[in-house]
């Protein structure tokens, strides 16, 4: 039975849970894709067209050899640098991940986007299709070849935040420059894992509780480094409670 979701435990014991994307939305993703691979061909071919001078045999071989390379290497770039989307799982807020959870690598990248000439016999995807309806996680044979899976990203709502951050005084906004610079260098998924651990920190194993805001906290304090007198005294729990007070709340005037 396919699931509607994948749930990732960390190895503190708190469980993320991922809706996966299904076949209709991934299918619209790769109509999207294959559109501005359409309108990439076409520049391709014009392109190629001004090599005709030096003779059509040349010119053909030019625009063989770019159409291959556009087909394999668009799905490669930019999964890679945009951290698993393409153009069409961005309109369709979708997302290649790894199974484990982790952060995608290179050979996952490849391997995932080679396999896709498999995937998409005989036509329109009916292989990659029926794997999808009959894998458990919606995975087609470039997912698990690379130990993928593609969910669906979810608009967050704005928390409650009172309930953790009301009243605590907070060292990080005495550097507004540091603010703006961790704002920018933390992404979305970091942020909101930080505060999720704050809302569900009671129900933590204080052994667990500990190593877990231990590795929040060096995590950020890597990302962008505050004077000691600033932060010397705070414990790593208050650290990442500060943290989450600069990314998800404005500065009090």
């Amino acid at each position: 039975m396919r699931r509607e979701s994948l749930t990732l435990r960390t190895p503190e014991g708190i469980a993320f849970t991922l809706p996966l994307a299904g076949p209709v939305s991934r299918m619209l993703a790769w109509v999207v894709d294959v559109a501005c691979l359409g309108a990439a061909g076409s520049l391709i071919g014009g392109v190629a067209g001004a090599f005709r001078f030096v003779g059509a045999d040349t010119a053909g071989a030019i625009a063989a050899v770019a159409y291959f390379v556009l087909q394999i290497g668009y799905g490669i770039v930019c999964e890679w640098l945009w951290r698993g989307q393409t153009v069409g799982k961005r309109l369709l807020r979708l997302r290649v991940l790894d199974q484990s959870g982790l952060r995608l690598r290179p050979s996952q990248v490849v391997i995932r986007n080679l396999l896709r000439a498999v995937d998409i016999l005989p036509l329109c995807y009916l292989v990659g299709g029926a794997a999808m309806l009959w894998s458990r996680n919606a995975q087609r044979l470039g997912d698990f070849a690379a130990g993928t899976v593609v969910v669906r990203v979810e608009r967050l709502r704005q928390p409650d935040l009172d309930q953790i951050l009301r009243g605590k005084f907070n060292s990080l906004r005495d550097h507004p420059h540091l603010e703006a610079r961790l704002r920018r260098l933390v992404r979305p998924e970091e942020a909101w894992l930080a505060l999720r651990a704050l809302l569900r920190r009671e129900e933590l194993d204080p052994p667990a509780r500990v190593t877990l805001f231990a590795e929040l906290a060096a995590h950020f304090r890597q990302c962008v480094p505050y004077p000691p007198e600033t932060v010397e005294t705070l414990t790593d729990e208050q650290y990442v409670r500060n943290v989450v007070d600069v990314l998800f709340r404005a500065r009090s005037e």
